[in-house]
C-alpha cells in the first residue's frame, strides 16, 4: 500500500503509537532538532490560545518531558512565569536530559498542592504511547489541575484507541505534535482531549514517506464522489434497489428516500405480494415491485441492494442469500444483522455491513473495547466493509484501511438516522464508488446532513428532515470549504 494514496489525505493521516515509534528511530539523528521544534511549536500555540498566565510544565522522564522542559523554556523566554514540575529525571545520558539541563528555571515538587497553584498545567508527562495503567501520583496531581494543555495526548490516554489506562484528567486543549492520533478522536479520548490543534514539525520528508498510511480521519480528501456530467442519464448514475418487509415499511422507505436525494439515478423497491400498496401510499414517487426476487435480478443494471432495513429474520432468509448467489453488491444494515447474530459468517458476501455497537456484539460478541481493531478485524473476517456506528463512526476496509469519522452531530441519535446511512451509502456504490470509499463517503455526507438540518431545528430533528439536506450535503463534499 502506498505511503499517501489520496494526495492531500496525508494532511489528515492519523499516528498509531508503532508510527510514532518507528518515526522517533528513523528520526534518531535529528530528534534533538525535532524536539526542540516541538518544544518550540508547543509553546507557541499556547501563547496564540491564552494570555500569559502561571504555567506548571509537568514533566516525565522521557521523550515527552524532553518536549514539555524546550516548552518551559520558550515560554519563560516570552516573560510568562513557568515552574517546572518533574515526576521523575530524565535517564542519564538521554536526549531529555539534555533538554533539561538547559532549563534555569524553577523546579518544584510534583505534588497536588502545585498543582493547584498554577493557572495553566501543562502534561509532557507520558505520550502518545502509553501502555501501562497510570501511576496514581499522577492521577492525583492532574485531577487537582485548573487548565491543563496535554502535549500529545493527555498522559493515561491510549492515543491508539482513545481508551483510557486510568483516571484521566480532562484537557482544555491538547497539541498534536506532527499528526492527529487516533485516540483524539475515538470515545472516551475524544471527550477528554479539549481543543486538538495539530503542530506540524516539519518533519523530513523520507521519514513521512516510511509511515505506512492506513488510518485517517475521514473526510473528502480520502475519496472522490462523482459530479455531474452534461451526458448523464439515471442508469449511469446508478440504480438502488432495496428489499422492503410486510410489516415495517418505514425503515426501506427511509433509505429509499435518502437513495434518492443525494443522487441516485433511479431506486426501486421489491416488496412482497400483498405489501405494495403501503410503500404506494407512502411515497407516489416509490417504484415498487411484487415480482420474486429471482426475476427481479435478472435486471443487471440493479447490481446494488439494500438489505435490511425494515425486515424480518424470515423476510432477510429469503432475500439475502438469494443476492449474494446473484453476485449483487450489498449494504446489510438492520434485520439483516440480526438474522446473523453469533452467525457472522452468514453475512459474508455483502459488500457493506452498518451495525450500531449493540448489532455489532451481537454479532461478533464482546470485544475489548477498542473500536478501531474490533471494527478492523471484523472487515477482515467478513472481507467486507464494516462502518461501526457512533459519534466515532470507525469505517474498517478488509485490507486495512481505517477512517473515523467525527463529522457528525448529536441529533442524528433518532430512529430511522441509520436507514438514511444504508440508502445514502447504497446510492454512492451504485454511482461506481468502491465500497471503503462509498462507506466513508456516506457517513461523511450523512452527518453532512445532520448539521445541517440541526441547525434548522435547533437540533432536534427526526429522519425525514435530513432528506432535503443530502444534496447540499454531497455538494459540501464535492466543493472545498463548503463543509460545515
Amino acid at each position: 500500500m502506498s505511503c499517501f494514496p489520496y494526495g492531500q489525505a496525508s494532511a489528515s493521516l492519523l499516528l498509531g503509537p508503532e508510527d510514532t515509534q518507528r518515526m522517533d528511530r528513523d528520526m534518531a539523528s535529528v530528534l534533538p532538532l525535532i524536539m526542540e521544534r516541538a518544544g518550540m511549536m508547543a509553546a507557541r500555540i499556547i501563547r496564540q490560545k491564552s494570555a500569559p498566565c502561571r504555567v506548571l510544565v509537568a514533566c516525565g522522564p522521557g521523550n515527552n518531558g524532553g518536549d514539555g522542559y524546550v516548552l518551559a523554556r520558550h515560554l519563560a523566554d516570552r516573560g510568562w512565569p513557568v515552574r517546572v514540575a518533574a515526576l521523575h529525571p530524565p535517564a542519564a545520558g538521554s536526549l531529555a536530559e539534555a533538554v533539561a539541563q538547559r532549563w534555569r528555571g524553577e523546579v518544584v515538587a510534583f505534588t497536588p498542592d502545585e498543582a493547584r497553584r498554577a493557572d495553566m498545567v501543562v502534561d509532557a508527562v507520558f505520550g502518545a504511547g502509553v501502555n501501562r495503567h497510570l501511576p496514581e501520583v499522577v492521577e492525583r496531581f492532574f485531577a487537582a489541575a485548573g487548565r491543563i494543555v496535554a502535549i500529545d495526548v493527555p498522559s493515561g490516554l491510549d492515543g491508539g484507541s482513545g481508551l483510557c489506562l486510568g483516571r484521566v484528567a480532562p484537557c482544555w486543549m491538547t497539541v498534536a505534535l506532527i499528526r492527529k492520533r487516533p485516540g483524539h478522536l475515538l470515545s472516551p479520548g475524544r471527550s477528554l482531549c479539549g481543543e486538538v490543534v495539530r503542530a506540524d514539525l516539519a518533519i523530513p520528508q523520507d521519514v513521512m514517506d516510511g509511515v505506512e498510511a492506513r488510518i485517517w480521519e475521514n473526510g473528502p480528501s480520502l475519496w472522490h464522489i462523482p459530479a455531474q456530467a452534461p451526458d448523464d442519464h439515471k442508469y449511469r448514475r446508478g440504480v438502488v434497489s432495496l428489499c422492503g418487509g410486510a410489516e415495517m415499511p418505514g425503515a426501506a422507505l427511509f433509505a429509499f428516500e435518502a437513495a434518492r436525494h443525494v443522487g441516485a439515478g433511479l431506486v426501486r423497491l421489491t416488496v412482497p405480494p400483498g405489501a405494495d400498496l403501503l410503500y404506494r401510499l407512502a411515497s407516489p414517487a416509490a417504484i415498487v415491485d411484487t415480482q420474486p426476487l429471482v426475476q427481479a435480478l435478472e435486471d443487471d443494471r440493479r447490481h446494488v441492494w439494500v438489505c435490511g432495513p425494515g425486515l424480518g429474520k424470515d423476510e432477510v432468509e429469503q432475500a439475502l442469500p438469494c443476492l449474494l448467489e446473484g453476485g449483487r453488491q450489498v449494504v446489510a444494515d438492520a434485520g439483516a444483522l440480526s438474522w446473523a447474530a453469533g452467525e457472522p459468517e452468514r453475512l459474508k458476501g455483502v459488500s457493506v455491513i452498518t451495525p450500531h455497537m449493540g448489532e455489532f456484539t451481537r454479532l461478533f460478541g464482546q470485544g475489548n473495547g477498542n473500536r478501531l481493531e474490533m471494527a478492523r478485524l471484523a472487515a477482515a473476517r467478513l472481507d467486507a466493509v464494516v462502518v461501526l456506528k457512533g459519534e466515532d463512526t470507525v469505517i474498517a476496509a478488509p485490507d486495512g484501511r481505517v477512517a473515523v469519522n467525527v463529522h457528525a452531530t448529536p441529533a442524528l441519535a433518532v430512529a430511522g438516522s441509520g436507514d438514511v446511512l444504508s440508502g445514502t451509502v447504497g446510492a454512492f456504490l451504485a454511482a461506481g464508488m468502491p465500497a471503503w470509499e462509498a462507506a466513508a463517503a456516506g457517513v461523511w455526507v450523512h452527518g453532512e446532513a445532520g448539521r445541517r438540518a440541526a441547525s434548522r431545528k435547533a437540533g432536534w430533528i427526526v429522519p425525514e428532515d435530513l432528506f432535503g439536506e443530502l444534496g447540499p450535503a454531497r455538494h459540501a463534499a464535492t466543493v472545498p470549504g463548503e463543509g460545515g
